[in-house]
């Protein structure tokens, strides 16, 4: 008899816990033919009755858990002027992370990129006003986001600018300035303050999920090379902010809409 993997998905709305129960165990029904029949849930509510029954067997088990964690998430890295939040054009978290990038390209031995580029979506969580902790940095990027810098022909920077324009901005370095029109088009871009040169070479400082062309960047997959650097955006920010102990960011105009 084989066991088979039991999925439970939990949602929580209104302080209620509806638990979907489903038996499935693909190998199971291919291999001795196996039908589900019947499958059930129940609805849980979860209220302050809960708060009285705590275990103590339980809370001793997860105390254990409880101290390895906090010594990960609760080290303070430094401090931060304001409250950064991500968005779109431009954002301060955004413009914070982008330039990070930049300088954790350069971690073997490489020259400063001339772009940083983070994508919004993968930036979780704001960064506080006031102390930063290592929890801070994993609940911002809580991905296993690597850096990586990319060798680009200019003609496809154009193409990137236009993938950007495209999905109303991303997090980029301040070597750029961008202009976009609100339904998504390119209208003008510089790097370091100059047009781009079709004929040039560029590096591009971002994390390996973008590198691959997700998120709809998939002139990055046209690189002439890729430096993988090696280390998760995770540590690169974490040691700026060790290096640099007090964090500030504005928003300078990188990404503009115009009607």
């Amino acid at each position: 008899m084989y066991f088979c993997n039991e999925i439970s998905v939990i949602k929580m709305r209104k302080r209620s816990l509806f638990v979907i129960l489903f038996i499935l165990c693909a190998a199971c029904l291919q291999a001795q033919k196996y039908k589900i029949q019947s499958s059930r849930w129940r609805r849980i509510d979860v209220t302050s009755r809960y708060d009285s029954l705590l275990s103590s067997e339980s809370v001793a088990i997860l105390a254990h858990y409880k101290s390895k964690v906090d010594s990960i998430v609760k080290p303070a890295l430094g401090l931060s002027r304001r409250a950064m939040s991500p968005g779109k054009p431009e954002s301060l978290l955004g413009n914070w992370i982008a330039d990070v990038i930049v300088e954790g390209g350069t971690a073997t031995g490489l020259e400063p990129a001339d772009m940083g580029l983070v994508n919004i979506g993968s930036l979780r969580s704001d960064m506080p006003d006031g102390i930063i902790t290592q929890g801070n940095i994993i609940q911002i990027s809580p991905f296993d986001n690597y850096i990586v810098v990319l060798e680009m022909r200019g003609k496809d920077m154009v193409e990137l600018m236009r993938e950007i324009a495209a999905v109303g901005g991303e997090a980029v370095s301040s070597s750029i300035r961008m202009e976009i029109s609100s339904d998504g088009e390119l209208l003008s871009s510089t790097i370091d303050g100059k047009e781009i040169d079709p004929k040039r070479i560029y590096k591009v400082a971002t994390i390996d999920y973008l590198a691959e062309g997700n998120d709809g960047m998939t002139a990055l997959t046209k690189a002439v090379k890729r430096h993988d650097i090696g280390i998760l955006i995770q540590d690169i920010m974490s040691e700026y902010v060790i290096k640099h102990r007090v964090m500030d960011s504005s928003i300078e105009g990188r990404i503009k809409i115009k009607d």
